[in-house]
């Protein structure tokens, strides 16, 4: 027979792991910073703009339409020279570099650049759409090819607001405020700058405070790898040590007692002519004897490799199979449980093997005359008992089969484990021995 061989996948080090959570978090931060960052600048941007057109909405309604009389419109001297003084004194250099006020027809009707005054040029699109909807539109950056323009080619970058005003009379005017785009920018910049470190900060102190988290979390996942895999390798070495210990019992009793019946059969097949009748039926009836013993002994171990009574009859039934084989060897065993028991199918299944091997051990090793078997139920639990009259043993005898490795204790004490029970072995040479194991009905 092969061994079983567990080829266990290599452990997963926590520490890697935190180190690997960590790295993840520090990229998380620098994209989900760096995409803030965009969001802030376009939201600076707009903010930006927005606060170009108040100022250039105060310039031009505020403080320019109520002076734009009738006769600046009609381009009087002395009122353009009115206007013009207000303008550099209220507007020009307070964030405005360039002041133009035009009719719907395209005439200039004020401009801090005298040159212009009166003179006709096409609106462009966006004025259009500014003196049609009566809404504050932004352009940018205006074309400083355009002829109304090349006074303004030698500034710097500018942002030109467009919006419609009215004059004292109600005549509908179009204000048009140049402002450098250094300023629009810086403002805009300004606002993401105050938001970026709070941003980035937020980001790493979330990223540090996960690593506790994920060092807490990874070593409860190392753990349970750890319990998972020696839970399987109980299960493993519980399966090899049992079909060793069924091929023994086989070799050693089954097989040998077939082959003596095997041998008798044969010897009394060659001298049954010759034997008197009663000889001949003796020797049947001890080679059917042994036979029937052989059949037992079958029975016991398909018990154990398969106790069908567990699922189709209950507990009740599989424990009645179990005693059977103490039974024949002559020891007393007394059931006691509960008329109508109703498990769970992994606490049905506690209880089995427990019994199984505490009954193994009372017939390999107790030489006991009484035991008894008890199973006492409560409102939230369940307790089963196995006890004999045997020889026992010390506590320091117990202790060293536990550390030494005996494989059905140790497997009994995982199965209880894991079902969430309590197992619990008692014994004093000369006394018997008690195993109990008490768990949850649930």
């Amino acid at each position: 027979m092969k061994p079983i061989v567990n080829r266990r996948a290599k452990p997963v080090s926590v520490t890697r792991a935190v180190v690997q959570f960590g790295l993840a978090s520090v990229v998380a931060v620098i994209v989900i910073g760096f995409a803030g960052i965009e969001v802030l600048k376009n939201e600076g941007h707009h903010e930006a703009f927005g606060d170009a057109k108040e100022l250039a909405t105060l310039a031009g309604r505020g403080i320019a339409a109520p002076h734009v009389t009738g006769a600046v419109v009609n381009g009087e001297a002395a009122a353009l020279a009115s206007l013009d003084r207000l303008v550099r004194t209220s507007i020009l250099g307070d964030g405005i570099a360039r002041v133009k006020i035009w009719t719907p027809q395209g005439r200039v009707v004020y401009s801090d650049v005298s040159a212009l005054i009166g003179a006709t040029y096409p609106l462009t699109p966006d004025e259009r759409e500014s003196l049609r909807t009566g809404t504050i539109v932004a352009e940018p950056q205006s074309n400083r090819a355009l002829p109304e323009n090349r006074f303004e080619r030698s500034l710097p970058p500018t942002v030109d607001i467009y919006l419609p005003i009215h004059t004292p009379g109600g005549q509908l005017l179009l204000f048009e405020a140049y402002l450098p785009s250094h300023e629009v920018s810086s403002s805009a910049r300004h606002l993401w700058e105050a938001f970026a470190p709070a941003l980035f900060g937020g980001l790493l102190l979330l990223a540090l405070v996960q690593l506790p988290l994920a060092w807490s979390l990874a070593t409860r996942l190392r753990r349970g790898q750890q319990e998972r895999e020696a839970v399987l390798q109980r299960a493993i070495d519980a399966a090899d040590n049992e079909r060793r210990r069924i091929a023994g019992e086989l070799h050693d009793g089954v097989v040998q007692d077939l082959a003596g019946a095997a041998y008798s059969l044969a010897a009394t097949a060659e001298t049954v002519k010759s034997l008197p009748p009663a000889a001949v039926a003796e020797s049947l009836r001890t080679t059917a004897g042994q036979m029937r013993q052989s059949i037992r002994a079958l029975r016991t171990l398909l018990v154990d490799i398969y106790p069908a009574n567990l699922r189709s009859m209950g507990l009740s039934a599989a424990l009645s199979d179990l005693a059977s084989s103490l039974v024949a060897q002559g020891v007393e065993v007394q059931l006691d449980q509960p008329p109508e028991l109703e498990l769970d199918e992994g606490v049905e299944a506690l209880l089995f093997r427990v019994a199984q091997e505490a009954l193994r051990n009372v017939a390999r090793h107790a030489h006991a005359q009484h035991v008894s078997v008890s199973i006492v139920e409560s409102e939230d639990a369940v307790t089963l008992s196995v006890a004999d009259d045997g020889r026992g043993f010390s506590t320091e005898d117990l202790q060293s089969s536990v550390s030494g490795g005996h494989l059905g204790l140790n497997l009994l004490t995982g199965l209880a484990d894991e079902q969430g029970g309590q197992l619990e072995i008692t014994s004093e040479p000369g006394h018997g021995t008690t195993v109990r194991v008490r768990v949850s009905r649930s």
